[in-house]
């Protein structure tokens, strides 16, 4: 395959930025995504240019790096798939490829693709801790949980904070990662004890990282490589309304 790729470049906070073209050739159908950025950054080294930055780690969709905007949509057009596990094979032979940042004011771009997500940490952060007794192991069935509220649970708990949902928000909006982080320990009895009080610190400081409010589009649910449902919102605004009666 020979691509045409159009990639930010952005060498820090306080530049500009603007978009480069560059022409990849023989890629594989077989290639991830970023595997097809490590070849056309090998040959960037070789003739001396600066490689494109990008954030990876694992490379099997469970760690949430590798966030950016490919033709308009966050982690590409594959439904339920991040960035790392996109194949080359779902492009045609002579596509051009745009590929952006995540688009946010909390996101500030460091370099290229590469943004700074320490906003998200801030925010479970202020979810504080969950009361759980020390000691032996429990018994399996010593704290009944019913498979709905279990299975609702396992869902939410599954968000790997890669922030496509913030990227594909019109208003960039992290109520569905912040939805997450609190429904999946709400459902639980474990988490019943800082329920309230941890919801409110969280959605504060969702609030005070700059994000934008939620207005349901569903953007959010559709780009999220996890499929975190957009209920998990009602969740947490349910919880966050009680915290405040």
């Amino acid at each position: 395959m020979n691509l045409t790729l159009k990639v930010w470049r952005q060498s820090g906070p306080k530049d500009r930025g603007r978009m480069v073209t560059y022409r990849v050739e023989d890629v594989s159908p077989d290639m991830s995504f970023l595997e097809m950025l490590d070849v056309l950054n090998e040959r960037l080294i070789l003739e001396g240019d600066d490689p494109i930055a990008f954030d990876h780690d694992c490379r099997e969709g469970i760690c949430g790096m590798c966030g950016m905007v490919i033709n308009g949509v966050a982690h590409g057009e594959q439904v339920a798939t991040t960035t790392c596990q996109l194949h080359m094979r779902h492009f045609e032979d002579g596509a051009t490829i745009t590929i952006e940042p995540w688009r946010a004011a909390p996101f500030p771009v460091i370099k290229d693709l590469v943004v700074d997500r320490s906003s998200f940490d801030r925010i479970i952060q202020a979810g504080g801790f969950v009361s759980v007794p020390a000691g032996s192991a429990p018994d399996a069935h010593s704290v009944p949980v019913r498979k709905e509220d279990a299975d609702a649970a396992f869902d939410a708990a599954t968000c790997i904070g890669c922030g496509a949902c913030v990227a594909a928000c019109p208003n960039g909006s992290a109520s569905l990662f912040t939805a997450a982080k609190i429904t999946h320990l709400s459902l639980l009895p474990q988490g019943q004890p800082e329920r309230l009080s941890r919801a409110k610190a969280m959605v504060d400081q969702m609030d005070a990282e700059g994000f934008g409010g939620c207005t349901n589009t569903g953007e959010c649910t559709a780009v999220c490589p996890k499929g975190i449902p957009l209920d998990t919102i009602a969740q947490m605004n349910s919880d966050y309304l009680k915290a405040n009666a």
